[in-house]
């Protein structure tokens, strides 16, 4: 069996040797001592009467047996002190003398150490009174201080709340702004694609009647305003919703700023509350060395202030942009009812005047085919005429032609036979005359049948006009929005 710093051998052969003195050597107790414990040196404050861990510190090293020796090692014969028995003679080292000084020296040793500890003792008591009342007084000042932050911090916190509550209903109300007018920008595109119909309908219309009339100028007057409307309602828009991010730029900094006083609130007020009995309170070493602090109250009390003058800010921007917004409301409302009626005027205007042209056509139309069918019976009186002057003819030329079978000087250019001649020359004369007539009737006829074509070509140009201008234009601009649909109400 091993023992921990030697090893010991059984010797059962020969006789234990005999030891030649009885007790070890001193320097070999005190090497055995000094090597058995070691000494460690506290490096730490003893000042710390929460940590008791610091006052100890476990031994590394595992002690162990020292060894058997006669000197201490590190040390010569000649150092070593002999003991009282090995002296070989008496001699005496101080007088009488001495010795009574020696305690008259301790005497006034102790005295003197006893009046300081006295004066100690009473300057630490009045040291610690001073001192506990500092602590106090600087405690009570301490509260008060913070008592005081905690009451800048509430003033400042129904102050941010306040503007938040405001910036709130302001941003309400510009968002009610915004979708109204988005409604309203939605509303435009009816009117817009009506006109528009209106324009492609009208470019339907036939021939003549394709005119660029106070009609479509109008329309198209109507289309540029409709779109300048809609362009500034656009406009309007982007800047609602600039200024509603904007809005809540503003009111996420005072959020943001309300729940850091929050948090200070009720740090503080848990600071001012603590007592020297209360729980929950500690060392903390070290801590008053840390400066974590990035503001000063003038800039604490700033950024607050500057955070609720943007705000203000930002709400008095919103405040006139709502005004703008429902001022072009009624702006563009009036100048779309405006244009619209003028078109509707225009469109009454034209329908009528295109109305009274049909009407003056069916009436000249009807003239016409009155006209025709008096010329259709002139020339059925003239063919007539002609043809009853065909039995003259033919007997004043019979009459003629059987004459000239008279014999010799039966042959006679009398009366009768010039008058025969004279008879058929002035029948030829009127078939000719009778023939130009019906010439210029049957011309007169057809100048008459296209003048009734060209009427009735005209009567349906007009009667398609008056059926896109009447039925399908105004039909349409029938569904044009009410002026509280203008203005983005619903």
């Amino acid at each position: 069996m091993e023992i921990l710093g030697s090893t010991l051998t059984s010797t059962y052969a020969r006789p234990r040797p005999t030891p030649t003195n009885f007790l070890p050597a001193i320097s070999t107790m005190a090497s055995s001592y000094k090597n058995r414990f070691p000494h460690y040196t506290l490096s730490h404050s003893l000042s710390l009467p929460w940590r008791p861990s610091t006052y100890y510190k476990v031994a590394s090293t595992t002690p162990t047996l020292a060894p058997k020796s006669k000197s201490a090692p590190g040390l010569s014969p000649a150092q070593i002190l002999p003991f009282a028995s090995n002296r070989t003679a008496l001699f005496t080292r101080y007088s009488p003398d001495d010795w009574y000084k020696s305690n008259e020296n301790n005497y006034r040793g102790s005295e003197s150490s006893r009046r300081s500890a006295e004066r100690l003792r009473a300057d630490t008591s009045r040291l610690i009174q001073e001192k506990d009342q500092k602590t106090r007084r600087t405690q009570t000042d301490t509260s008060k201080d913070l008592g005081e932050r905690v009451n800048d911090i509430v003033f400042w916190k129904s102050e941010i709340i306040h503007e938040i509550d405001q910036m709130i209903g302001e941003t309400n109300a510009l968002s009610d702004v915004k979708r109204r007018l988005e409604r309203a920008l939605a509303e435009t595109e009816g009117p817009s694609q009506v006109t528009q119909e209106c324009l492609y309908h009208r470019e339907k219309r036939m021939s003549i009647d394709l005119v660029h009339d106070d009609v479509e100028k109008q329309l198209l007057q109507e289309v540029d305003s409709i779109k300048s409307c809609q362009e500034r309602m656009r406009r309007h828009l982007d800047r609602t919703a600039a200024q509603l991010a904007s809005n809540r730029a503003a009111q996420h900094e005072l959020e943001r700023d309300i729940n850091d006083k929050q948090s200070a609130y009720r740090i503080d007020d848990k600071c001012q509350n603590l007592r020297n009995t209360s729980d929950g309170i500690g060392y903390y070493r070290g801590v008053e060395r840390i400066d974590a602090t990035i503001s000063v109250p003038e800039t604490w009390a700033k950024f607050s202030d500057e955070n609720i003058l943007r705000s203000q800010s930002e709400r008095a921007a919103s405040a006139k942009l709502r005004e703008d917004v429902e001022n072009l409301l009624n702006v563009t409302s009036n100048e779309m009812w405006n244009q619209f009626n003028r078109v509707n005027v225009m469109f009454t205007n034209r329908i009528s005047e295109t109305a009274d042209a049909k009407n003056k056509l069916q009436s000249h139309l009807a003239k016409t085919l009155q006209e025709i069918f008096q010329t259709e019976m002139t020339i059925e009186a003239i063919k007539k005429a002609i043809k009853d002057k065909m039995a003259p003819m033919r007997v004043a030329q019979t009459r003629l032609d059987e004459r000239t079978r008279r014999p010799n000087v039966e042959l006679c250019r009398d009366t009768a036979q010039l008058r025969l001649v004279h008879e058929v020359q002035e029948i030829d004369d009127t078939v000719q005359v009778l023939q130009q007539r019906l010439r210029e009737a049957e011309d007169t006829l057809q100048m008459l049948v296209h003048t009734k074509a060209n009427l009735e070509h005209d009567l349906s140009i007009k009667a398609n006009s008056l059926f896109i201008d009447q039925e399908k234009c105004m039909g349409m601009r029938k569904s044009f929005p009410s002026t509280p649909r203008l203005v983005g109400y619903t």
